[in-house]
């Protein structure tokens, strides 16, 4: 423990709700700084649903911080370039190399990689710690604080002492609620996710590349995972019908329907995959405080966001990298370590929210804005592409803390 002042409080874990991939980074961060980390998990078992993710060289860069960079990169597929068609003929709206000198300008690759692979690597780097300790099935119900930590009550009554609570519970979170209470807005937008085996892949597609196929009110993306043994197929459509947000089973009838007029090139892709995940989506306007005295937000819980910059775990994962170095800055006061925390964070994040709302806008352009769209990167060179995602992937440990200096 580097705190100089111990209190009667010291020996209290902290408390992470959330076993997902911020609350288990978040205890990495915690146990890198010398505390033991209670985290309390509402599903039966630590784990992650989902299929694939995209990191940019801001991922690598936090998972060096947190001390699992190896193990991250074993599992992770290296792509060559990002790319974009119009999904209705085709056209090469932009390409982007993710090579050698993509690598040079950020120091890092573009990788994609199954979540349950990032969630694994945390999960083995926080039981390496032996500092971590996991109760599953336990949601957390009531939350209160006093000067020197926090109570935290489950659904069964059971209270849990800590002295400071990360809420990394997600987008539905109670801690978020509690505190701050704002709605959710749900954006009419349903993603379905899938993953394929490669026998099952078409051969014509079988990219080393980020791709996606931009069309009206619709999106497809597609990627290799796992050595290229599998691949990633995502479709997002504007819902006819009113949408509550939330994961259910999709079907291929409902998919099959949203994407008429589309070349049969990218067509071929919703035909693929056996069985859907469902996601209708949503997000929260960006807030200006989520630290409030012993209790912070990180992750989906302090800024949830569409998923068109393919940021949102990145952004959790910086999250706790950052949590971790103001802590450090601080000396382990949690009061002041989380209001430095936050003014790091917050007007980043909030630049993700609001950028992915407009790519999202961009993607599903049609008409006229289809047209625009379709010319706004013709002819651009990488170093250019490179210059605009500079304020993205150019966010390391060194310069996490550097929004909170003015």
């Amino acid at each position: 423990m580097t705190s100089t002042q111990p209190s009667p409080a010291s020996s209290l874990p902290v408390i992470v709700a959330g076993g997902g991939i911020g609350g288990l980074a978040a205890a990495l961060a915690l146990t890198r700084q010398g505390f033991a980390v209670t985290v309390l998990e509402q599903a039966p078992e630590i784990g992650e649903i989902g299929a694939g993710i995209q990191l940019g060289p801001n991922a690598f860069h936090a998972f060096d911080a947190l001390g699992i960079g190896d193990k991250a990169r074993s599992r992770a597929v290296y792509t060559d370039y990002m790319v974009m068609h119009d999904a209705i003929d085709a056209y090469q709206v932009g390409k982007i190399s993710t090579g050698e000198a993509f690598r040079q300008r950020f120091g890092n690759p573009y990788a994609v990689i199954h979540r349950a692979d990032v969630h694994l690597s945390l999960l083995e780097g926080a039981l390496d710690t032996g500092r971590v300790q996991f109760i599953t099935s336990t949601r957390v119900s009531k939350v209160e604080q006093d000067p020197d930590g926090v109570t935290v009550t489950d659904q069964h009554g059971t209270t849990y002492r800590g002295q400071a609570l990360i809420g990394a519970d997600g987008v539905k979170s109670v801690i978020r609620e509690t505190l701050v209470g704002d709605p959710a807005r749900v954006t009419g937008h349903v993603v379905y996710r899938a993953v394929v085996e490669k026998e099952d892949f078409p051969a014509d597609l079988q990219w080393n590349a980020a791709s996606i196929w931009v069309g009206p009110n619709c999106h497809l993306v597609h990627y290799p995972l796992r050595g290229g043994e599998q691949y990633n197929v995502v479709v997002t459509f504007h819902s006819r019908q009113q949408e509550e947000w939330g994961v259910t089973e999709g079907s291929k009838e409902e998919v099959q329907s949203y994407f008429q007029g589309i070349c049969p090139t990218a067509r071929q892709l919703i035909d693929l995959p056996k069985s859907w995940k469902r996601w209708a989506t949503a997000d929260r306007d960006p807030i200006g405080q989520w630290s409030f005295g012993r209790i912070t937000l990180l992750g989906d819980a302090a800024h949830p966001t569409t998923q068109y910059l393919a940021q949102g775990a990145c952004m959790a994962i910086e999250d706790a990298v950052t949590l971790g170095e103001a802590l450090k800055a601080k000396n382990n006061d949690f009061v002041q370590a989380f209001d430095l925390y936050q003014k790091a964070r917050i007007s980043r994040t909030a630049r993700i929210v609001l950028s992915a709302r407009e790519m999202g806008r961009i993607y599903h352009a049609k008409g006229v804005e289809r047209l625009v769209r379709n010319d706004l990167w013709r002819g651009r060179s990488d170093e250019r592409f490179y210059d605009a995602m500079e304020w993205l992937y150019g966010w390391n440990v060194a310069n996490c803390l550097s929004a909170a200096q003015h």
